[in-house]
């Protein structure tokens, strides 16, 4: 098996992290990190998915003593389908010849890199056979014709930031990284769209077509890319103004399992003709097709904003009052919780901009419009916060006055892994429940993990009734790892009953099949997979996702 240097390994890793770390530099530099550009790094490799020991260029002993929840039960009937490892290399001989040596690694750090992440909830103890750097959507589908030719599972890898386990290889095979297809190939200003190949940083998109006006929306974490944003549905705090990916995709370029090319629709913003197959591929997680390129609906920049914070005594009168608000009309950009154990987070920190918080839980707002129209929209906000028994309320115009306040929303996930204590590791999971819902089911959360002694705190887009619990546990503690199942279980086990989703934003990948037939049933996930059978009959594409064979 052939090796590539540590050097060249180690710029691999290192280009989709810096990209999303350049456009991470302005949130460092609000935070007085100026001219820092290990810091800029280390913003992308914790908003990313990748820890600094991961990048280790020597070989890495951690990994395969961490907890790995919802790790695939491999069962022995698809198992038996795939290649073994002989035959398996027989695939990447073939690889190399098609696409060259320097494309097609077996190096050993980089099959870890690529099979296990230190931050994800789902992790198994295989990792990818080869790992495979594309170039182009015809690369990608000679990839995909080779690996159908031999029976070899095809893993699609992006950022590295996801949470379930959606880019791990339970089935070993070829692992393939799309961040050597990083180039917009088209930009249309006046159409409001762009044409941009898989493996396009989000937020270096913006920054290169932030002079025209126009943006995209969606804003997960700063290092994710565009087909894994597509494949997972992403969203963030933008969400409930603007939506999420689904809401943005014109039309996708595909590489189906066989190596098939399809174009889901041409360009225009509606169309009537045939099936509404974007929707089919965005959120499937790889499992349908292997995304290569995307034409992507632009927003214009909003030129006026402004922004608060309010204080609260508990989390139902946050919600009460995000939920009159959000009913009222009012035009909100983003709407924000942070719980009083993530505020007391912050302040430990240091705060923000010199600033210490009330440590109770807090709301976030961001307004949008004319000038006037803002001044009247935190009127009536500061108005409704009041009725709700708000202890403070804060308002603020101006961009640095914004992004000050705003910072404590931003450094969130810092300030959370701050507190981490030595050794531990951190569970994240998300549900999403009617806005109705959402503070009971905080709370339960919060009572239950709290009265296991867990640490825990609680981030909630409340604006479309989304919430992250967060909570550390040690991995050599099997009491302490079951109380954090147990919690998860129990979460999404109220949220299914509150008429709720077990993943507003993070996918299913490995970690959450289990929840994802109790949220839908049987006859949901047949229909499914008769989805998957027709588009992948060998059961190629990224298996062990979403649902087992």
């Amino acid at each position: 098996m052939r090796s590539i240097s540590a050097t060249t390994l180690f710029l691999r890793r290192l280009k989709p992290l810096r990209q999303g770390a350049r456009a991470a530099s302005s949130f460092t530099q609000s935070q007085g990190y100026r001219n820092r550009p290990l810091t800029y790094l280390l913003v992308g490799l914790l908003l990313g998915g990748a820890s600094a020991s991961t990048l280790k260029l020597s070989s890495v002993s951690g990994p395969n003593t961490a907890p790995r929840w919802g790790e695939s039960t491999k069962p022995s009937s698809l198992r038996s389908k795939y290649a073994d490892k002989k035959t398996m290399l027989k695939a990447v001989d073939e690889l190399r010849r098609e696409l060259g040596e320097e494309a097609v690694s077996t190096d050993p750090d980089d099959l870890e890199f690529h099979g296990y992440s230190e931050i994800s909830t789902s992790n198994t103890d295989e990792r990818p056979f080869a790992v495979v750097r594309p170039r182009s959507t015809e690369q990608v589908s000679a990839i995909a014709k080779i690996c159908t030719k031999y029976k070899v599972p095809m893993v699609p890898f992006g950022a590295k930031s996801s949470m379930e386990g959606n880019y791990s290889s339970p089935f070993s095979g070829i692992c393939i990284d799309m961040c050597e297809m990083d180039k917009i190939v088209e930009f249309h200003p006046q159409d409001m769209d762009i044409v941009v190949q898989a493996g396009v940083n989000w937020t270096v998109l913006n920054e290169e077509i932030k002079d025209t006006g126009l943006f995209l929306p969606p804003d997960p974490g700063p290092t994710a890319l565009i087909g894994g944003m597509v494949a997972t549905n992403c969203s963030g705090t933008n969400a409930m103004r603007y939506g999420a990916m689904k809401d943005y995709v014109v039309n996708l370029t595909v590489v189906l399992a066989d190596g098939t090319i399809i174009k889901t629709r041409h360009r225009p913003r509606k169309t009537s003709a045939g099936y509404n197959l974007n929707s089919l591929f965005t959120g499937s997680e790889g499992t349908l097709g292997i995304i290569t390129q995307a034409t992507l609906k632009l927003a214009v920049i909003p030129t006026n904003l402004s922004a608060a914070a309010a204080a609260f005594g508990s989390v139902h009168q946050a919600v009460a009052a995000a939920s009159t608000m959000i009913r009222s009309g009012l035009p909100l950009a983003a709407l924000e919780l942070m719980d009083d154990q993530q505020m007391r987070s912050i302040n430990k920190s240091g705060g923000t901009s010199g600033r210490m918080w009330e440590e109770n839980p807090t709301l976030f707002l961001k307004f949008a419009g004319t000038e006037n129209s803002m001044k009247d929209s935190v009127k009536a906000a500061q108005a409704i916060c009041r009725t709700h028994s708000a202890r403070t309320f804060d308002s603020v115009y101006g961009e640095k006055e914004i992004d000050s306040l705003w910072s404590a929303r931003r450094r969130a996930l810092f300030a959370a892994i701050a507190e981490q204590p030595k050794g531990a590791m951190v569970w994240g999971t998300d549900v999403a429940v009617p806005i109705s819902r959402m503070a009971d089911l905080i709370e339960e959360s919060r009572a239950k993990a709290t009265g296991l002694d867990l640490w825990n705190s609680v981030l909630g887009h409340v604006g479309d009734g989304n919430f992250h619990q967060a909570m550390f546990y040690l991995p050599n503690d099997a009491i302490g790892k079951n109380k954090v199942a147990d919690c998860v279980d129990t979460m999404v086990k109220r949220a299914i009953e509150m008429e709720g989703t077990v993943s507003g934003e993070h996918g299913i990948g490995i970690g959450k099949k289990d929840c994802l037939l109790k949220e839908l049933g049987p006859s949901t996930i047949g229909v499914m997979k008769a989805l998957k059978d027709a588009l992948d009959p060998h059961w190629l594409l990224n298996p062990g996702k979403v649902f087992d064979e």
